[in-house]
């Protein structure tokens, strides 16, 4: 039979309310019963029950984990890194799926039936109704990748996605390429539509440039394959900046199908930096995204505002930088 509060109690010769405060953060107790009470729970194996604790405290530690987008294996980086470092800090990661959910006043209800102390939203392709829609019910919220805002509503950490558009822009205009191509995810993702306004302000300072692009139905590697089919039946760019290392590995594959090598006939510059883009057989060029941080930052914004919910919205950037590898022409000297 499980072990009680009750059995602990009458071990320890202390009230049933005693052994509650022992086990509560913040509780008033004296440190000797605290740990009078903390040898018979090891004595008879006790382990107190979050869900119980949480009808006394009024807090579930559940923070909402809110994410769409989970054909891009740089999420599996990402949900590692963020359970992890939750349940470091005491706090139980609760993921919910937002993949083809278009209204945010669903997901907001979703979440309002558990409880939640607080939500993460981590996607740079949902919209920021979805983060203030949380923050208009009261939920402490982080976007996490989400779109800069000099003035935001929410908080937001992540990278300047249009100076992102700039950097591929300079990077491809360094190695000699004139004709080149934006191979983005979704249209509708405001990642997409700041990296390419980056990409096409920074080619419009250069009158011998020419630049196309196009839009994969989806952050994937199928999606980023299919399109760059699409693109290779016509006269293709020179280089492509794809707006994500996952849609940057299906071009790749696309390419290679075609009977082309990259760089010689075609490079590619992608973003993110993900794991499998340093594999060997893939050695993507790219521009790092710096995942840690970003999620390090979201997690502290997000127990800074347990204790502090109307804490002033902010917004937290983070530098991008080129990784050089081998999907590109050398730089000219």
């Amino acid at each position: 039979m499980n072990v009680t509060l009750k059995d602990v109690a009458n071990r320890a010769g202390v009230s049933r309310s005693a052994v509650s405060r022992a086990f509560t953060d913040g509780a008033s107790v004296s440190e000797s019963m605290r740990r009078k009470v903390q040898k018979a729970a090891a004595e008879l194996g006790y382990t107190p029950n979050a869900l119980a604790s949480s009808l006394t405290t009024g807090r579930t530690r559940l923070i909402g984990l809110v994410s769409n987008n989970f054909h891009n294996p740089i999420f599996l980086e990402v949900f590692d890194l963020f359970t992890r470092g939750l349940q470091e800090r005491g706090l139980r990661p609760l993921l919910v799926n937002l993949t083809d959910e278009t209204d945010p006043a669903n997901s907001v209800k979703m979440l309002q039936q558990y409880s939640v102390d607080g939500v993460v939203v981590a996607s740079s392709t949902l919209t920021p109704a979805f983060s203030q829609a949380f923050r208009a019910a009261r939920m402490p919220v982080v976007h996490s990748f989400g779109r800069h805002s000099s003035s935001p509503q929410v908080h937001v950490v992540g990278i300047d996605n249009v100076e992102c558009g700039r950097i591929a822009a300079r990077e491809l205009l360094a190695r000699g390429y004139r004709q080149v191509g934006f191979l983005g995810g979704p249209e509708s993702a405001t990642s997409t539509q700041d990296r390419i306004e980056g990409f096409r302000s920074e080619l419009a300072l250069h009158p011998d440039a020419r630049v196309s692009h196009s839009f994969a139905a989806a952050y994937s590697f199928d999606a980023g394959r299919k399109e760059m089919l699409r693109l290779l039946r016509k006269v293709p760019a020179e280089a492509y900046f794809c707006g994500d290392d996952v849609l940057s590995i299906g071009a790749l594959s696309a390419i290679k199908d075609a009977g082309l090598c990259v760089p010689e006939d075609i490079g590619v510059i992608g973003l993110n930096d993900m794991e499998m883009a340093g594999w060997e057989n893939i050695a993507l060029t790219t521009i790092r995204q710096p995942i840690r941080q970003i999620i390090s930052s979201s997690i502290e914004l997000i127990v800074a505002m347990l204790d502090e919910p109307d804490r002033y919205p902010e917004a937290r950037l983070f530098p991008s930088s080129v990784v050089d590898r081998s999907t590109l022409k050398p730089r000219i000297q």
